[in-house]
């Protein structure tokens, strides 16, 4: 472990691919599964199908005794329509849905979970043409199952993920505050404490109970040293690693819970209420 620090990753080590909010709460969005976004996938293939069907016999009649060259270039035309400006068109209006995702509730979002956007949306429709279409899916279905957040290649390239939306979102148990460190953790200054390495003691006191004795010990030590770069004043001396890491995050936690109850109540005060809720 000494030796990831040394290349540079620290305390990045430990934490995960969660989204991380401006208070440091990691926000760990349920994943659509392969099943489920195979699922979505059918549905939306079918009706390409069918709309690429409706659109043939429409323009059929208009090209009947055109040459094959315009044959041709019509209907890649027409394909290209359906099955990439279509779904691409379709996602960036309504932020990552589909037909498909709308009916078993999923949506396409950013990795840093945001909603998508245009670029996002034309990237996966490309890549989606390629090996969804003309590669019959098995390239995505191996992605798929190949990757931590079930992303196809289509994701891969343009940075997304799909999640579901009919899931609970999980949000990590906050630490609470040793009573002993909360004189000291109240005047401490812990804003320039980086939201990743908050993220990474979140983690690491919510498994702690589950790690084995060795390596709970030097990464406590190995965290808390992380963190007393951050704090001033230092923390006093004599108490566990975990108590001094339970207090930081904890102290830091309320500062932003009740700087967002200001900002909130300044707003309402200022603007008012939304009627709508």
């Amino acid at each position: 472990m000494a030796d990831a620090v040394e290349e540079g990753i620290g305390y990045r080590a430990y934490a995960s691919e969660d989204v991380v909010t401006g208070e440091g709460v990691a926000v760990e969005l349920p994943v659509a599964t392969t099943l489920s976004r195979a699922a979505s996938g059918l549905i939306d293939l079918a009706l390409e199908l069918a709309v690429l069907l409706v659109a043939v016999f429409a323009v059929g009649p208009l090209i009947a005794f055109q040459s094959d060259a315009v044959a041709q270039a019509a209907g890649l035309v027409t394909s290209v329509a359906v099955l990439v400006v279509l779904p691409a068109t379709l996602e960036t209006l309504t932020r990552g849905r589909t037909v498909g995702k709308l009916a078993l509730g999923l949506r396409t979002v950013r990795d840093d979970g945001g909603p998508i956007l245009g670029r996002h949306a034309i990237v996966r429709a490309l890549v989606g043409f390629v090996e969804i279409w003309l590669l019959t899916g098995v390239p995505a279905l191996v992605a798929s199952v190949a990757t931590s957040r079930a992303k196809r290649l289509g994701d891969l390239a343009a940075g997304t993920y799909v999640v579901s939306q009919r899931s609970r979102l999980r949000l990590p148990p906050p630490p609470e505050m040793p009573p002993p460190l909360a004189s000291w953790a109240t005047t401490a200054d812990v804003a320039a404490l980086p939201s990743g390495l908050t993220v990474a003691v979140r983690q690491f006191l919510a498994r702690a109970g589950s790690l084995p004795a060795a390596s709970r010990e030097p990464l406590a030590r190995e965290l808390a040293g992380e963190v007393r770069r951050f704090v001033a004043p230092a923390p006093p001396d004599g108490f566990h690693p975990e108590y001094v890491l339970a207090a930081v995050v904890a102290e830091r936690r309320r500062r932003d819970t009740e700087r967002l109850a200001r900002e909130r109540a300044l707003h309402d005060r200022v603007v008012g209420r939304d009627p709508l809720g």
